[in-house]
């Protein structure tokens, strides 16, 4: 049988208080806050994080389908990307799933056939989403950004799939031309009336008939929709108890677009019981509906944690990260791109985060084979080494500096050397930080980033951020 073997997710640190919105506009602002990607993050670094989280369990893919509708680029493949900084096998199937907001549940559908047809044992599911919503209009209130991922496989399930019915509807209700930097929307009463209630009440209906079963079979329903309310009236329309139904996150992280509803999912199947099971729902040019059926419970960091670690910004902020406004360019020269031909020769190092190890003594070291590098800087040893993957090592930061000239959208810069967890030094940036409470020794992790992005391409590579916890005194301090 198919199902979910491994789940993850990831929500940005960042938060814009909704009314800090309104109060630019002298407008009334909507409730609670949205997830804000930083400003050296994106679709692709938040899909990677959300993989790594959803790795951690233990699970290795052979495929990766990825869903989006704010890629990076228009062509060239980010599932691609992701795969690369997670380790898959060049043998890997990658797949993308764009330019819908069912784009993730398109990539679930597509993952079980894959492996249900036995071309692969286990495909990972990443959806991620990080749009903009016009300064002044309603979307600027709605969206947030983050990410999930699924492992869909046939052995050692946590949630098996008993069931799906999809719909297909050319509705235009929410849509972005190729030259749109923000999406549009038809009128809003039009769009509820003749788009997303009937399409949703018909999907639903038609997975309920098909498999012989009423809403007080369900534990729980996962379902998106574009705000707070349309979501409350969706469920009554449906004939969900509000006791039964998810809770979208709207007041927490916004509307995450494609990851919308796979990050519902995931805090629905982390808060569930086995034998619980689990009406999931996705709309957009149509509807996905699954079955799900919990078959045992999720332990460790859940979405209540995520959504704990988080910090403030204001809307002046916000908009220079997204490019929004024009600003001053630093007074230091903007750094060198690397050359394309750099990149591929030393790609292991630069998107894996990869060294060696010595063979005979057992010292990890950061060195590229483009650099030569022949001999263990600890026994001398020559030509004696095996990869090693520094990506998914914790670290302890050894000595840092600050630098206030450093050209970037979070000035000041702080640039770190960092010991790995048994052994391997790296000097890196730090991100997402209190540039105030940095000190010796404080634990790390590696993030998949962007360094810089000119000549219409984006420069990934890895950064070092602290180990957060609620109560860390390490989190970023509010930005004001």
């Amino acid at each position: 049988m198919t199902g979910i073997t491994s789940l993850g997710a990831y929500i940005p640190t960042y938060r814009l208080n909704k009314e800090e919105i309104g109060r630019m506009w002298k407008a009334k602002g909507g409730a609670g806050e949205k997830a804000i990607a930083g400003y050296d993050e994106d679709a692709v670094t938040m899909a990677v994080t959300a993989a790594v989280d959803c790795a951690k369990k233990g699970k290795t893919a052979n495929g990766l389908y990825f869903a989006t509708t704010s890629a990076p680029y228009k062509e060239k493949q980010s599932a691609a990307i992701i795969a690369a900084a997670i380790d898959l096998d060049k043998t890997c199937r990658t797949a993308e799933f764009a330019n819908s907001l069912r784009a993730g549940t398109s990539a679930m559908m597509a993952a079980m056939d894959t492996v249900a047809s036995g071309s692969a044992e286990e495909v990972m599911v990443v959806a991620s989403d990080c749009r903009i919503g016009a300064p002044k209009g309603r979307f600027e209130q709605l969206l947030g950004d983050g990410a999930a991922a699924f492992m869909i496989g046939s052995k050692d399930l946590i949630a098996t799939i008993e069931g799906t019915y999809s719909i297909t509807s050319d509705f235009t209700d929410v849509w972005r031309m190729q030259e749109d930097t923000f999406p549009q929307a038809a009128e809003a009463r039009f769009v509820v009336e003749a788009g997303y209630v009937p399409t949703m009440k018909e999907a639903v209906s038609g997975l309920l008939t098909k498999y012989s079963l009423t809403p007080a079979d369900f534990s729980k329903i996962v379902f998106p929709a574009t705000d707070a309310r349309e979501h409350a009236d969706m469920a009554k329309a449906l004939g969900f108890d509000k006791s039964h139904v998810q809770d979208p996150l709207f007041s927490q992280i916004g509307n995450t677009g494609a990851a919308a509803a796979m990050i519902m999912l995931v805090a629905a199947i982390e808060e569930a019981n086995p034998g619980d099971r689990i009406l999931f729902a996705n709309y957009g040019d149509g509807c996905d509906a699954f079955i799900f059926r919990v078959v045992k419970g999720v332990l460790g960091f859940t979405m209540k944690d995520r959504m704990a670690e988080k910090v403030s910004i204001d809307y002046g902020t916000y908009l220079a990260w997204r490019g929004l406004v024009p600003t001053e360019p630093p007074a230091f020269p903007p750094r060198a791109d690397p050359s394309f031909a750099a990149r591929w020769r030393e790609r292991s190092s630069v998107t894996t985060l990869k060294g060696f190890k010595c063979r005979k003594c057992g010292t990890p070291q950061i060195h590229t084979i483009a650099q030569g590098v022949r001999i263990c800087i600890a026994c001398q040893t020559k030509d004696e080494f095996d990869i090693y993957n520094f990506a998914d090592k914790p670290a302890k930061l050894f000595t840092y500096a600050v630098d206030i000239l450093q050209p970037t959208k979070n000035p000041p810069g702080v640039n770190g050397v960092i010991d790995f967890d048994g052994g391997g030094r790296l000097v890196c940036e730090l991100t997402d930080c209190n540039i105030d409470k940095v000190k010796v020794g404080m634990p790390l992790e590696m993030t998949f980033r962007k360094m810089s992005q000119s000549k219409g391409t984006v420069n990934y590579f890895w950064k070092a951020k602290p180990i957060l916890g609620a109560n860390s005194p390490y989190r970023p301090s509010k930005r004001s």
